[in-house]
């Protein structure tokens, strides 16, 4: 509960701070999109999970993936973590996983991330992004969240950076269903 008050507040915070904050209030938008896959390099560096044993986003490869980069402090990445939860549950059987890559340091946030995992029932993996990954994946902007949809055979399919609760989870969605077309073998 008490987790929940701060960051209500700091989300209180952010929204008086108002347009000088982009991922406040703004839109998401597809950036430009230099990466057209991720490099073989990030896809098998090992990476801290929350949970237990390491793992790559290689481990996911043939799959539909949704990564988000976050953090615990991040008023926009407390309001997407439902959109995440909920697009988890509904594709997990048509082999879509999402992947939650906190963008703090593993050591000082360990229990922050576990404690926020509990409090927002997070089912889908959370682990911890290593720098040389969320520097290819923010790709000159830190600002977070920021959420890959990539499609099995690797091509990223659309990058959003912020998090708008009317328009975000329609444009990720869309982006997933582009990504499983991609999946499908052709006759």
């Amino acid at each position: 509960m008490r987790v929940r008050a701060i960051a209500l507040i700091l989300f209180a915070l952010l929204l008086l701070v108002g347009p000088s904050f982009s991922v406040s209030a703004q839109q998401p938008t597809p950036s430009s999109q230099p990466l057209t896959e991720l490099p073989e390099k990030d896809l098998n560096t090992e990476l801290k999970s929350a949970r237990g044993l390491p793992f790559k986003l290689s481990d996911y490869s043939g799959r539909v993936l949704v990564i988000n980069l976050w953090a615990t402090w991040c008023g926009p990445c407390l309001m997407e973590v439902p959109t995440l939860v909920k697009l988890q549950s509904d594709l997990w059987s048509q082999g879509v996983r999402v992947v939650g890559l906190s963008t703090e340091n593993p050591t000082d946030s360990r229990r922050e991330v576990q404690q926020f995992i509990r409090v927002h029932r997070i089912q889908y993996k959370i682990g911890w992004a290593s720098q040389d990954v969320a520097t290819t994946l923010m790709q000159g902007r830190d600002a977070v969240p920021q959420t890959y949809v990539i499609s099995g055979s690797g091509r990223i399919v659309r990058r959003f950076v912020g998090f708008n609760p009317t328009v975000s989870p329609g444009l990720v969605r869309e982006a997933v269903a582009e990504a499983q077309k991609e999946n499908v073998p052709s006759p």
